[in-house]
């Protein structure tokens, strides 16, 4: 397992650079910059501002001394968000995003494999159309539309919860939210939980073992282990993006979590906030798919032979 390990971490560290450095590059090349404003300042003040931010050197020399201040952990300052730093703005966002997406994920990852799990042992009668329906509701419907339609039933017409707001990550307040962000997820997880399961539950080593008159819940149990692996194999980019926050849902509920601090800095051509965003994202994504695969060769050891 260990050589399993450092493989993976070999894989992801290029992996990494390579993002960081397309991110970096593509953001400097678009067109405009941070302090391009309607009334465009004096050339001698821009020329000062670019020599304090460091923007006069050439893109090679910023690259490389972005790449040594980020393995300080000194993402720098913002440029939109004056006399804050990017870490203070993952400070006060990150916790918000990663309480959503934490709470998002565990709903999603549960619901999902029960409701896979009940339309696959119950292939072909009601449950599954049932199963498949709401599966197919929680694909085809986007979150800017859940969200509202949350709002409207449980905020303004049954008045049973707020509709928007963080208020200290009050119980209330993530309700909505963590809703919306999960119902698609589920259903994702839903249909790959029950495509896989129907595969398992047809293998010859599960009919044996139902054969020898095992009980239900343990075939299930062994059947499960099989058709967790393609749940996995999604289960690192869609934790990413949930623990990352969604732009769409923290826009649309009023939540402080960092997708709105990247969409400000796309805007506002802040090119630290957006660089510290790649950098945060890339780096979750390569870690919680290091950790799924893992997870994976822990259920399958014949995984740890893949190169």
């Amino acid at each position: 397992m260990t050589g399993f390990l450092l493989r993976r971490l070999a894989q992801g560290v290029p992996t990494f650079l390579i993002v960081v450095a397309a991110a970096f590059f593509m953001i400097r090349l678009a067109p405009g910059g941070p302090f391009d404003l309607e009334r465009p300042l004096p050339q001698a003040a821009m020329e000062n501002l670019r020599r304090v931010y460091g923007l006069d050197a050439p893109l090679p020399e910023q690259f490389f001394c972005y790449l040594a201040a980020l393995a300080q952990g000194d993402f720098g300052p913002s440029f939109s968000f004056r006399d804050l730093t990017v870490a203070d703005l993952f400070a006060r966002g990150l916790p918000v995003s990663m309480t959503l997406g934490a709470l998002a994920l565990a709903l999603s990852l549960s619901l999902g494999i029960a409701l896979g799990s009940l339309a696959a042992l119950q292939r072909g009668r009601f449950a599954d159309r049932g199963v498949g329906l709401l599966v197919a509701l929680g694909l085809a419907a986007p979150s800017f539309v859940v969200a509202p339609l949350l709002q409207i039933l449980f905020g303004l017409t049954l008045r049973w919860l707020p509709v928007g707001g963080w208020e200290g990550g009050a119980p209330a307040n993530l309700v909505l939210p963590v809703l919306t962000l999960a119902l698609p997820q589920a259903a994702v997880f839903a249909r790959l939980t029950r495509g896989a399961l129907v595969e398992a539950l047809a293998e010859p080593h599960v009919r044996t073992q139902r054969a020898m008159g095992l009980p239900p819940l343990q075939v299930l149990r062994h059947a499960l282990r099989a058709a967790l692996l393609p749940v996995l194999a999604l289960l690192g980019p869609l934790a990413a993006a949930l623990l990352t926050g969604s732009v769409v849902v923290e826009t649309i509920f009023g939540l402080p979590g960092i997708g709105r601090y990247f969409v400000d800095g796309a805007l506002n051509r802040d090119y630290t906030l957006v660089m510290g965003t790649v950098v945060l994202v890339a780096g979750l994504v390569i870690l919680l798919n290091i950790a799924t695969d893992l997870l994976a060769a822990w259920l399958d050891p014949r995984q740890r032979r893949v190169p």
